[in-house]
C-alpha cells in the first residue's frame, strides 16, 4: 500500500471504512460470477454496478468512490485476514488462548507429580537415608541401657547384622536387625513382678508327661506379670512344647517336682499362697531375678 493510500484510509471516516469493508466482501463473492466472462475493466465496472444494485435493494447509498476505493482494496488484498506465520511466540500464544482446554489436565498432572514425589521422599528415600542414623542411635540406647552381659551380647549381635545389611545394601536385613534391636530396648525397659497365681478357679500349677519320655513329668508354676500399679504386663514368652514366641501376661515356669509340692501345699493350707511372689525383672535386665530354683522352660498354654 502506498503512503497516500495509507493516508486517505487513516482520515476516512469510521463508516467509510466499515462500509468499505463491507464492499469488499461482497466483491469477493460477486468476482466469481464474472471472473471468467469479462475482461478487467469491464470486470470493475460489472461489480460495481451489481454492487449499486445490492445496496440500492437495503436501502444503503454508496458513493462510487466507495465503490472504487472497494474495487482497489479487493485487487491490492486489504481487508483479508492473513495467519501469523508459525513461530515460537505464535506457538506461545495459541498455547495461551488454548489454556481452558488443556490447563485443568496440566494442573492434575503437576498435582500428581508432587504427591508422588512427595510420597517417594516420605515412604522411601527418606526413611532409606535415615537408616544407618537410626541403627547407630538404637545401638548406643542400648549399650546405655544393657545392664547385663547378656543383654550387652544380643545387642552387639543385632547391630552386626544391621551393619552387614547396609553394607551390602540389603536393606530388608537391615530393617530387620534394626527391628530386633528396637524389641530388645522394650525388653530391656520393662519392669515387673512375676506372681503365683493363687485366684479362685485358676490353676497355680501344672504338670505334663514330655513326648520323650512318657514315664517323667514335667513341673510347671503358673505366674502373672504385673507392675508397681498390679496391673498385666505382656511379656514375650517362647513356649518349649511348641517352640513359639508369644506375648502373654501370664504363663507356666518349668520347676523341680519338689518345689511344684511345696507351692501346692502353701496353697492348700488356707487358700493364699503366702509367698507368692516367684521373681522380679528389674530394667536393664533380660530375664527376672528368681525367688525360686527353675530351668527358665516355660509353656504358655495349659
Amino acid at each position: 500500500m502506498s503512503d497516500s493510500t495509507a493516508a486517505s484510509t487513516s482520515s476516512q471516516p469510521l463508516d467509510e471504512i466499515m462500509l468499505a469493508m463491507d464492499v469488499v466482501d461482497t466483491l469477493r463473492h460477486q468476482e466469481k460470477l464474472v471472473a471468467h466472462e469479462l475482461d478487467s475493466d469491464a470486470r470493475d465496472e460489472e461489480l460495481k454496478e451489481r454492487l449499486r444494485k445490492i445496496y440500492a435493494a437495503q436501502g444503503i447509498d454508496v458513493s462510487g468512490d466507495v465503490l472504487e476505493e472497494g474495487v482497489q482494496a479487493l485487487k491490492e488484498d486489504r481487508f483479508t485476514y492473513r495467519p501469523p506465520k508459525s513461530g515460537l511466540r505464535t506457538g506461545l500464544a495459541s498455547l495461551y488462548v488454548s489454556r481452558g482446554r488443556w490447563g485443568k489436565w496440566l494442573l492434575l498432572f503437576i498435582v500428581a507429580l508432587l504427591i508422588a514425589w512427595g510420597g517417594y521422599r516420605f515412604f522411601v528415600s527418606g526413611p532409606k537415608a535415615a537408616l544407618p542414623k537410626k541403627v547407630e542411635a538404637t545401638y548406643t540406647q542400648l549399650q546405655d541401657s544393657a545392664k547385663s552381659e547378656k543383654g550387652r551380647n544380643f545387642a552387639k549381635r543385632f547391630y552386626e547384622q544391621a551393619q552387614t545389611g547396609l553394607k551390602n545394601q540389603d536393606e530388608i536385613t537391615a530393617k530387620r536387625a534394626l527391628h530386633e534391636m528396637e524389641n530388645l530396648q522394650g525388653a530391656l525397659d520393662q519392669q515387673y513382678s512375676l506372681k503365683v497365681i493363687a485366684r479362685p478357679g485358676e490353676k497355680s500349677g501344672v504338670w505334663r508327661i514330655p513326648d520323650v519320655n512318657s514315664s517323667s513329668r514335667n513341673y510347671y508354676i503358673i505366674v502373672e506379670a504385673v507392675d508397681a500399679g498390679n496391673k498385666p504386663v505382656k511379656v514375650a514368652v517362647t513356649s518349649e512344647e511348641s517352640g513359639k514366641t508369644t506375648m502373654v501376661s501370664k504363663w507356666g515356669i518349668r520347676v523341680e517336682e519338689g518345689i511344684f509340692q511345696s507351692i501346692g501345699a502353701d496353697k492348700q493350707d488356707d487358700g493364699i499362697i503366702q509367698n507368692n511372689i516367684f521373681g522380679q525383672k528389674k530394667k536393664g535386665y533380660l530375664v527376672p531375678e528368681y525367688q525360686f530354683p527353675t530351668t527358665g522352660g516355660a509353656i504358655t498354654s495349659w
